[in-house]
């Protein structure tokens, strides 16, 4: 039983993990110039095509798809385009570590959310609820001081001029601007999680839900995109480093899913 229990912890710190990566390899592949809207079709896109054959696959038996919950996919999909085109703005102004510190609120903001909505029991006396409390506290803050606080550089040179004041001015803002996305992205991510909870009742196929939730994501990024960029350089994968950031933002995502189903399975 001990061991059962531990699966949940361990698919967690995987899909931490796997955030942490695809936070850098997408900073590294939109330094190149590569927009964050193209980022979440492709990566979307290519999760699609390998969720399809896998969630048929696993999913033999499948409760009927009705046009309900077809409208709670394309409402989770919505949502999910929304977060992503926020957060990786938000990596995009900022930096990775902004993003990771970032990363540690959505399981604070998804508790605040459950006791919100009643999916979480609330009792003082139980140790479990204190340590929740607790964690959501310290994860808030943290997020908070690591946003709102990047000092400037402590020796200034006698060459330093006024444009190099202008652009810490404008370093420094763009650091609030991305840490404000994110914190929307954080936001934006546990509402779906707390969706999902509730579709997952209606529509017990863990997998298929994903399928649909990254088809939904890339249909609307797609629409998006060919409004915005015109450019049809913009799509291109080269070089390397965005195909191997959209790659790698697939791997995230099967964390994700492997995180849902062990969590699932042990409610």
């Amino acid at each position: 039983m001990g061991k059962v229990a531990a699966l949940p912890i361990v698919g967690m710190m995987m899909t931490e993990c796997a955030g942490a990566g695809v936070i850098i390899l997408s900073k590294a592949a939109m330094s190149t110039g590569m927009s964050n809207l193209i980022f979440v079709f492709y990566s979307n896109a290519l999760a699609s095509l390998i969720l399809l054959p896998t969630s048929l696959a696993f999913h033999r038996s499948r409760p009927p798809l009705t046009f309900s919950v077809l409208c709670w996919f394309f409402l989770l999909g919505l949502i999910g385009f929304v977060a992503q085109f926020v957060g990786y703005a938000g990596i995009n102004y900022s930096s990775p570590t902004l993003g990771t510190a970032m990363l540690n609120l959505l399981p604070a903001f998804t508790f605040i959310l459950a006791v919100i909505f009643r999916m979480e029991t609330v009792d003082w006396r139980s140790s479990s609820t204190l340590a929740k409390s607790l964690g959501t506290m310290l994860s808030i803050s943290g997020a908070f001081i690591v946003t709102l606080y990047k000092g400037p550089a402590l020796l200034l040179t006698s060459s330093t001029d006024i444009l190099s004041h202008k652009q810490l001015f404008s370093q420094q803002s763009n650091w609030v601007i991305g840490g404000i996305l994110l914190l929307v992205y954080c936001v934006l991510a546990s509402s779906s999680y707390i969706i999902q909870a509730s579709v997952i009742k209606k529509y017990p196929a863990e997998l298929i839900m994903v399928f649909y939730y990254c088809f939904f994501v890339a249909i609307q990024a797609v629409v998006v995109s060919l409004i915005v960029e015109t450019d049809l350089s913009a799509w291109s994968l080269k070089p390397k480093m965005r195909l191997i950031a959209v790659v790698y933002s697939v791997n995230g995502k099967r964390n994700s899913t492997i995180t849902y189903l062990l969590d699932s399975d042990m409610c």
